[in-house]
């Protein structure tokens, strides 16, 4: 075929023409064989299906045979009389269903499955020598389904059709066992010459398969090698060329990318700037609270402190002249002084305040924990509740100085905005480390507020002159020195939650008090 094949090179037409021919031809004798092999198949399992029903119903013949001969002993003891009709009814419907079973197997056929299959000679032979062994169970059963009453069963007739059926019970199950094995070997046979059949079939599969590789694969495949490196050519021309498109590609993406990577960077690095010149700023305000904190407390409030002492010196002075001359102008005089001495106090005590709230000695002291319980205990009064709880003992490690001020200077802006916008009856404040993070989180139940509106809002000057969401921001802010997260979830009538998340790792830091 291959010389014909190339004979006829020149013919454009012929070549095409006797090549699916034969193509046609080799794969119509596969599509055949494969047909009829799977027809057989199918059909001698459907008849292998078939055989096993009937192998069935003879296999339940035995056990069902055995069901009878007990059920007729329960019939015939005399010691369970309750049961009897029980017991009779039970060996009738058995006994029904073993004659259908033994008609139905000798005749070959299943109609509740709609099965026929007639059987082989030896099978034939050897139902009909069981024949005598079932004629007796028939006589038998028969005989014990005429009982009227549990006395009949010491009756001379009774006895001797029970001592028949089990008589001919071992012959039954014995001849039944023979009549299974002879199906059962008949059904192999019949397996073993389709496995046979099957196996031919494949070796004719696997000739035509190799028809089809050395008469039209093998032609074909040489004259496919010409148009295949005419391909091949064609395609190193265009590798060549798709090379340099793609030298030229990876030229601009790299441009591309260093373009993005400087922009990326100036970005990032102008971000830093900001984060410095911010972090430069609230350290220089920091500072400065400090100096003023101390000159505050260390000069106006001392000098307060010592014209305290001296109004009470006179006070006491007066007092003595007064109760020696008993005058009235000493006792104005006496008042008048008591009302210096309480306006010097209520000095004093906001002096210590301001003093405080710029620089809280504690936060330096003692650390963060035991500052914002302080905080929440002075802003504590009748009209408003703020309790404070957290997982970090007083005793713990602590924190980083820069960290132990911005948490306090958030928690002031967070207390401080609830307190004046929202006007809350409870303040709820939580510091928690959890999973290498410190979390601070404010909650109130004031009036609340839309967070989206709010951050579209333009700022404009409050009557305090402060931007109604100049503390969300400077809390924003603190966040981002930190590499942290602020998250404000707030419902107008229902509230507002402020958390802040810091990463860090619980260590132990050496603290700087001065």
């Amino acid at each position: 075929m291959s010389e014909l094949l190339n004979d006829n090179t020149k013919n454009d037409q012929a070549i095409p023409f006797r090549f699916t021919r034969l193509y046609i031809t080799l794969f119509s004798i596969l599509a055949v064989l494969l047909t009829g092999s799977q027809i057989l198949t199918q059909w001698r399992l459907r008849t292998v299906q078939d055989e096993l029903w009937i192998i069935r119903y003879e296999a339940l013949q035995r056990h069902q045979s055995q069901q009878i001969v007990k059920q007729a002993l329960q019939l015939t003891d005399g010691n369970d009389p309750k049961h009897f009709r029980q017991n009779l009814a039970e060996l009738r419907q058995i006994f029904q269903t073993f004659e259908l079973y033994h008609t139905e197997g000798r005749a070959g056929r299943v109609k509740d499955h709609n099965v026929i299959i007639p059987n082989s000679k030896p099978v034939q032979r050897l139902y009909n020598g069981i024949a005598p062994e079932f004629m007796a169970f028939q006589r038998s059963i028969s005989k014990l389904l005429s009982m009227q009453q549990p006395a009949d069963a010491s009756l001379p007739d009774y006895q001797a059709s029970l001592q028949l059926l089990l008589d001919n019970e071992k012959p039954f199950l014995e001849e039944i066992d023979a009549i299974v094995r002879q199906h059962t070997s008949e059904l192999r046979n019949q397996l073993a010459r389709l496995e046979e059949i099957e196996f031919y079939i494949y070796l004719t599969s696997i000739a035509v398969l190799l028809g089809i590789g050395l008469l039209i694969f093998k032609p074909a495949t040489r004259r496919l090698k010409q148009t295949i490196a005419q391909l091949v050519e064609a395609e190193q021309k265009a590798s060549i060329a798709n090379k340099q498109l793609l030298n030229l590609n990876k030229s601009l993406s790299e441009t591309r990318q260093q373009l993005f990577e400087a922009t990326r960077l100036q970005h990032q690095q102008e971000m830093d700037e900001q984060k410095l010149r911010t972090s430069y700023l609230m350290a220089g305000q920091e500072d400065e609270r400090k100096r003023l904190s101390r000159e505050l407390h260390d000069g106006l409030g001392q000098m307060l402190t010592a014209l305290k002492l001296q109004i009470e010196g006179l006070e006491a002075g007066l007092k003595r002249a007064s109760a020696d001359s008993e005058t009235a102008g000493l006792a104005a005089y006496s008042k008048n002084i008591a009302n210096l001495k309480k306006l010097v106090t209520q000095t004093i005590q906001e002096t210590r305040t301001i003093s405080n709230n710029l620089m809280p000695t504690v936060l330096s002291d003692f650390g963060i924990v035991p500052a914002i319980k302080m905080l929440a205990e002075n802003d504590r009064s009748d009209e408003l509740d703020v309790t404070f709880e957290s997982n970090l003992a007083a005793g713990d490690a602590r924190l980083d100085k820069n960290i132990e001020i911005m948490l306090y200077r958030i928690t002031q802006e967070a207390v401080s905005n609830a307190v004046r916008h929202a006007s809350p009856s409870h303040i709820h404040i939580e510091l928690i480390e959890r999973e290498k993070y410190i979390h601070l989180i404010v909650t109130d139940n004031g009036r609340g507020f839309n967070p989206i509106s709010q951050r579209k809002a333009v700022p404009r000057p409050a009557k305090n002159g402060r931007a109604p969401s100049q503390g969300l921001h400077n809390m924003q802010e603190r966040a981002n020195l930190l590499d942290g997260k602020l998250r404000i979830d707030s419902v107008p009538g229902k509230g507002t939650r402020i958390q802040i998340s810091i990463p860090y790792q619980m260590q132990s830091v050496h603290y700087d008090a001065n």
